[in-house]
């Protein structure tokens, strides 16, 4: 619900143009941020983390700042970067607000964000990824058109050397969401544009776990609104760069997202008891298993040991899975050793 006292800004502004903060907040069930109830009709509040960035942000930036969609408020947090981030932030002047934060990752810097943010509507954007040019003036447009608390879009993976096909997701609020959103995290953090009020009532983002608190933040939302719509055009880039990104820790973001689906299941008993036990089953700790066998032939063998043995733990593996679940339980060193003999063997 629209509130009253916020002052019109310009579309680009600095702290001092945000007015006081008033009335009450309210904080989710398991989110971590207070989110102002007033805000600027109209205006869309794009929030961005920074932590060590150089190479990207400016061109992140551009891509806010090229937008279409004629008021956008930029909240740049940086998150303790070390390298040339906090240089290149400040040398933006009153284009962006900017908070610096000690390193805290990427959720407690989105949480400060959104603490501070204007706008009626609300968008992540992260210091390495893109939108293309007219993205916010189209998410907008259909979520304002069919009345709907969120609007969701398609993207595309790059990378210094490859560039995955466009992918444009199902439309989710024609079918069974539920299943689908426990199957794996519907969309990358920067290709949905929510109503404010839906973020207020989430708390912002849970602060519990390093990685997958995107994730937990659309089931939560899942659990709040089915009112959603697609747009089903590929108006985000996703790019990949390596070790750094928290999506490059395959063991820790697949062992977290399933904290979050277990959370979710045992949080709303009522959302899926249509599903079996066993389509559970398939739809977490299976879904586990193939992650581990993914890490297995990537040969990234740090991850495949890490998942292989919360298999063994929770039993979550068949007959034929026997030989790469009991040799996870050696130490890593041995594990590196019997994969690299068996890759021996076959060469």
């Amino acid at each position: 619900m629209q509130t009253s006292g916020v002052a019109a800004m310009p579309t680009f502004h600095n702290a001092s143009a945000v007015a006081a903060v008033q009335g009450r907040t309210l904080i989710g069930p398991q989110g971590a941020c207070a989110v102002p109830a007033e805000y600027v009709p109209g205006r869309i509040s794009v929030v961005m983390p920074c932590f060590n960035s150089a190479r990207f942000v400016r061109e992140a930036i551009g891509s806010v700042r090229g937008q279409s969609y004629g008021d956008v408020e930029l909240i740049v947090v940086d998150d303790g970067s070390t390298d040339d981030s906090l240089s290149i932030l400040e040398s933006q002047g009153n284009a962006i607000r900017l908070i610096r934060q000690s390193r805290r990752g990427p959720y407690p810097a989105r949480n400060a964000g959104l603490a501070v943010s204007s706008g009626e509507f609300v968008a992540f954007l992260d210091s390495d990824d893109l939108w293309r040019p007219d993205a916010l003036q189209k998410l907008h447009g259909a979520l304002a058109r069919h009345g709907t608390d969120l609007a969701y879009c398609g993207w595309q993976n790059v990378g210094d050397s490859f560039s995955n096909e466009p992918f444009v997701p199902p439309a989710y609020e024609k079918g069974d969401p539920i299943e689908q959103f426990l199957r794996s995290c519907p969309w990358p953090i920067h290709a949905a544009l929510l109503r404010r009020s839906l973020v207020r009532r989430l708390g912002g983002f849970s602060e519990r776990r390093f990685s997958s608190m995107d994730y937990d933040f659309w089931l939560r939302a899942l659990a709040l609104t089915r009112n959603m719509v697609r747009v089903p055009e590929v108006l985000a880039t996703y790019r990949w760069h390596g070790a750094g990104q928290i999506s490059a820790v395959k063991s820790r973001q697949v062992l977290d997202a399933l904290a979050v689906q277990t959370d979710f299941i045992a949080s709303h008993p009522d959302l899926i008891a249509h599903l079996s036990r066993a389509r559970l089953r398939e739809l977490t700790d299976g879904r586990v298993l193939d992650q581990a066998y993914r890490a297995l032939w990537k040969r990234d063998l740090e991850s495949a040991h890490a998942l292989l043995r919360h298999c063994a733990r929770t039993r979550a593996f068949g007959i034929a899975h026997v030989p790469q679940v009991v040799s996870s339980l050696l130490p890593l060193p041995a594990f590196r050793w019997l994969v690299g003999l068996a890759d021996r063997k076959k060469s």
